[in-house]
């Protein structure tokens, strides 16, 4: 038996060493770098209807800011070697 989705389901993936929340709700679902607010939307009449929608769908997710965020470099200052 197949229960119907009333509301949101919220899921957190790992792709890489970068982590993302899937939100899916019964109108489309959402994909967020973890801890933004902005991300890629896709409803799920677009994803089903037809090649002119997904073409708008992969024009949304070239667009959106899906990249994590850079790691911070080393906050050292680098040496130099000591002439002998």
């Amino acid at each position: 038996m197949i229960t119907k989705l009333a509301g949101e389901l919220r899921r957190e993936v790992a792709v890489g060493d970068a982590a993302y929340v899937v939100t899916i709700s019964p109108t489309g679902f959402t994909l967020v770098v973890k801890g933004r607010r902005k991300g890629l939307e896709v409803a799920w009449a677009d994803l089903v209807s037809g090649e002119a929608a997904l073409a708008t769908a992969l024009n949304a997710s070239l667009t959106a800011n899906l990249a994590p965020a850079k790691a911070p470099e080393a906050a050292a200052p680098k040496r130099r070697a000591a002439k002998q």
